[in-house]
């Protein structure tokens, strides 16, 4: 190992080759809750291609992993590193190379912090859509690597529908461009997708192009109060079977809006049993789009339905919305003894006609394994996320989370569902991907693997 550093600092500099015990700490792990993570040998921050190119070639070379990060906000441990591995931290490469507002794209590095692109795109009257709870913070780069979601795929959809094209650096060191920078393109096989959501296992992205799409009009938004998180997902079946696509649809349940209101005090309605937030971006005819959401939120029983009242109003019940992780990291830190309360994190989505089952099964879970879970995301998509709380110095408590977890996954199954709506596969859901794709799905993905990457050095041990 301290050959490959040497190699390392003689091709790119010792200013991108970083060994400093504190640092290589800081960077084994993402957000994700107890999932393992080893401690990296070296981590380089790159600045260009080449520099990606050098690195891979010199780790191959040396037979040791390499593991691509970006912000480190994902939430299933497919950042975490393994030991000894070099870690490529993306962030250093944040240039946005080219806004075209005539063809409506960007061309631009992986370490963007998505919040940048969207406030550069906007000066141009433009608007990138996918918007990630972690959009603050978290990386395109990253967002591309897991196929991120957010709070308006109900209307505009996930990361994937946006990348045209990317540049890619294989575990050869060969530098792949797929996709393109046009509107229309059906050329050979779609490698552009292949890329997108592979978790940095089939190639480390070194530059992304992304469509874009005119500013959104004027948004209006709507609270609906329900006694049951069911009935709220019965709502949302019927705002979807009506035709109607609202900008946003979210699911705050009780134990959600508590933790809210404790770590940041708002007014959320705290007695309820669950909240439904609802906007719509169409101008002039957002009002009357959400009265008829308001009426069939009433008819599915929400007890009380409001308006914002102002554009301010209408950005703090989002903001609520964007609190909901750390709120819940400080629930669960204060639920047991010397903060050792951790959360373990499920991603599954259903069919929206199923989202009522769904929650009414998560309830019945938690009273059956005996551990809090609280449950938000994205309920006009279908995608939930059950919040489970351990005490990670309590193995009961670890087992019976854990086990929870597993119910949710086989529940979200049986109705229809997915193990991963937007986070990702990572670590964490290994297992349930070979569950769900089955055994000539988890051959195909495999060979698909090993013709990319037949060292099996990249991101070694995620996905598959």
């Amino acid at each position: 190992m301290p050959d490959l550093i040497e190699d390392l600092r003689a091709a790119l500099g010792a200013a991108a080759v970083l060994s400093d015990p504190d640092l290589l700490a800081g960077h084994r792990r993402d957000e994700a809750d107890l999932c393992p993570a080893g401690t990296p040998a070296v981590v380089v921050r790159p600045r260009h291609t080449d520099d990606v190119v050098t690195t891979v070639r010199l780790a191959a070379r040396h037979g040791v992993p390499v593991v691509p990060q970006g912000a480190r906000t994902g939430l299933a441990g497919a950042a975490n590193a393994v030991d000894g591995a070099v870690v490529l931290s993306m962030t250093s490469m944040d240039e946005i190379r080219r806004i075209d507002p005539v063809n409506r794209i960007a061309v631009l590095q992986p370490g963007v912090v998505n919040a940048t692109l969207a406030a550069a795109v906007s000066r141009h009257g433009l608007r990138y859509p996918p918007d990630p709870g972690s959009w603050e913070s978290s990386t395109i780069g990253g967002n591309v690597a897991t196929n991120a979601g957010g709070m308006c795929c109900v209307k505009y959809g996930v990361t994937g529908e946006y990348v045209l094209g990317l540049e890619v650096v294989l575990a050869s060191g060969e530098v792949l461009r797929t996709g393109r920078q046009t509107a229309k393109g059906v050329a050979g096989y779609d490698l552009t997708r292949l890329f997108v959501g592979s978790e940095g296992t089939l190639g480390v992205i070194t530059e992304i192009t992304v469509a874009l799409r005119p500013a959104a009009e004027e948004s209006l938004t709507l609270v609906a109060v329900f006694d049951s998180a069911a009935a709220a997902g019965d709502a949302v079946a019927e705002i979807s079977g009506q035709g109607l696509t609202p900008s946003l649809l979210e699911l705050l349940d009780r134990v959600h809006l508590r933790a809210i209101e404790a770590y940041r005090p708002m007014g959320l309605r705290t007695d309820a049993s669950a909240l439904l937030l609802a906007a719509a971006d169409t101008g002039a005819r957002a009002a009357g789009d959400l009265d008829r959401i308001a009426k069939l939120c009433a008819a599915a029983g929400a007890t009380e339905v409001f308006a914002a009242t102002d554009p301010v109003e209408a950005t703090a019940l989002l903001q609520a919305r964007r609190l909901a992780h750390p709120a819940m990291e400080r629930l669960a830190a204060q639920t047991y003894p010397d903060g050792n309360g951790g959360l373990v994190i499920d991603d599954v989505a259903v069919p929206r006609d199923r989202l009522a089952d769904l929650l009414d099964g998560v309830d019945r879970i938690a009273v059956e394994h005996e551990v809090p879970i609280g449950v938000v995301g994205h309920a006009g998509d279908g995608n939930m996320h059950p919040n489970i709380v351990v005490d990670r110095a309590d193995p009961a408590s670890l087992d019976r989370g854990r086990h929870a977890f597993d119910a949710i996954m086989e529940l979200g199954l049986s109705l229809g569902g997915t193990c991963t709506g937007e986070h990702g596969v990572g670590l964490l859901k290994r297992d349930w991907l070979a569950r769900e794709a089955g055994p000539v799905g988890m051959r195909v993905q495999r060979a698909i693997k090993d013709a990319l990457d037949p060292a099996g050095l990249l991101n070694p041990g995620k996905v598959l």
